[in-house]
């Protein structure tokens, strides 16, 4: 199926289901997707195998391009309601994230000091200082949790590094819950092969990680655009609504993105 990359460093706003009419920020290659996963249902399309040698905006070029662009809509008062770090793979692995990061809470604070500075990451690098605290200086600190089982990981995220989910864990207990876990639920097969993660055992294990991380909030939402493999499906409202009541019992803040 069809997947798409985004072409520029700066991009939208967009309006997002989760974060509102959200100004984009890519640090990766406008012509490649640079990530440690290789999710099946992702609408930038799978990873390439070549994930080095790839241009990357420096830090100077991309405050530049967030700087104009602040500069320009500031006068005319253009709705936005967040800054977020997405693009074409896993913003953090940026040599220079946590510099940038520091950068856009400047700009922001000077031009759109209401809006929220947001960023989506599959969570892969908090173990390292330097991401862990660059995200925390961040409003909406937005990071992945697709099960609570490792080999599900394993299977629908298909790592590209060395994975512990055990670690990844620590980490995000770490932030003593200033982060937001999301969760994208659905079911498909793939040569005969079947993905689930919305089973009443996947729910349970998922659950119980929650409890352990205790986030101030959880996103969970499913397949909205067109993904790298046919024959996987977007999981019905019902069942997302069914999970968020279950994260609800057990006293946590879950937001819906259907």
């Amino acid at each position: 199926m069809s997947t798409f990359l985004f072409d520029s460093i700066i991009f939208g706003p967009v309006v997002s289901r989760r974060l509102g009419n959200s100004l984009g920020i890519n640090l990766l290659p406008v012509n490649k997707k640079i990530c440690n996963f290789n999710c099946i249902y992702c609408e930038c399309g799978l990873t390439g195998n070549n994930q080095t040698h790839s241009k990357l905006p420096g830090r100077f070029e991309v405050k530049e391009a967030l700087e104009k662009w602040l500069q320009k809509n500031q006068s005319i008062r253009y709705p936005v309601d967040s800054i977020t770090f997405a693009g074409n793979g896993e913003p953090t692995l940026h040599p220079e994230f946590d510099r940038i990061i520091d950068d856009t809470v400047a700009l922001r604070n000077q031009y759109y000091p209401r809006i929220k500075i947001a960023v989506l990451s599959n969570a892969t690098t908090t173990g390292q200082k330097k991401i862990f605290n660059a995200l925390l200086k961040t409003d909406l600190n937005i990071l992945k949790l697709d099960s609570g089982f490792e080999e599900t990981i394993k299977a629908i995220n298909c790592p590209l590094i060395k994975f512990d989910l055990n670690a990844i864990i620590k980490s995000l207990k770490a932030f003593n819950g200033k982060l937001i876990i999301q969760t994208l639920f659905f079911k498909g097969k793939i040569n005969n092969k079947i993905y689930d993660n919305t089973t009443h055992e996947e729910i349970e294990q998922w659950l119980d990680t929650i409890d352990i991380i205790k986030p101030e909030s959880i996103m969970i939402y499913t397949i909205a655009r067109d993904t790298p493999f046919k024959g996987l499906k977007k999981a019905d409202y019902r069942v997302l609504k069914s999970i968020a009541g279950e994260a609800e019992k057990r006293g946590h803040k879950v937001q819906i993105s259907a």
